[in-house]
């Protein structure tokens, strides 16, 4: 009888990675967790014993999405011009989305689900939302006469709108019209 596949950090990865292209494309109630561990190929037990089931896998593909988010935005140097930085912030943002398309979908589709009251940043979001309200707030009082929470939603409803735009298929241009076209809109909405 042949041993048992473990169920290691690489099987983990395998079944996140694949977990996001699956409820990216159909739903987590889509998900099917027998085809997924076929696809990983494992059982459907390994998803139990890694995740607890279909639930826990699609919070784990969330988690990710936002910790490769996280990750991506916190390599964006911070400099002594808080405009630039906000700037290359909403570039890092597309630049992420991008490299991570279910992952964002999955992120920002629903999936991650929240029973938190409404008016409040999800938990889950606070952090990289975070990054971005305090670059906001480093701007000049001239440049957001609104506060900083309420620039950064602005400014996070443009870069997610054109994006998901973008991996929609609904932005007409190459793809080098559409980061041009990203970045305009970037350095306009500031104005």
């Amino acid at each position: 009888m042949p041993r048992p596949r473990p169920h290691d950090a690489a099987l983990r990865a395998t079944l996140v990675e694949l977990g996001s292209a699956a409820v990216s494309e159909g739903g987590s109630q889509g998900l099917s967790l027998r085809r997924l561990a076929a696809a990983a190929g494992t059982t459907t037990a390994a998803v139990y014993t890694l995740f607890g089931g279909r639930d826990g896998l699609v919070r784990a593909v969330v988690d990710e999405g936002f910790r490769r988010f996280a990750e991506r935005l916190a390599a964006v140097p911070r400099t002594a011009d808080p405009g630039a930085d906000l700037f290359a912030l909403g570039l890092a943002y597309r630049e992420n989305a991008l490299a991570n398309p279910h992952f964002y979908r999955v992120m920002f589709g629903g999936a991650a689900g929240t029973d938190e009251p409404a008016g409040d940043v999800p938990t889950v979001v606070r952090p990289t939302f975070g990054v971005l309200r305090d670059a906001v707030a480093r701007l000049p009082r001239t440049e957001r006469p609104e506060g900083a929470t309420e620039l950064a939603l602005r400014l996070w409803s443009l870069a997610h709108g054109l994006v998901s735009l973008e991996l929609a298929g609904l932005l007409p241009g190459t793809p080098e019209e559409r980061e041009t076209r990203y970045r305009s809109a970037l350095l306009a909405s500031r104005r």
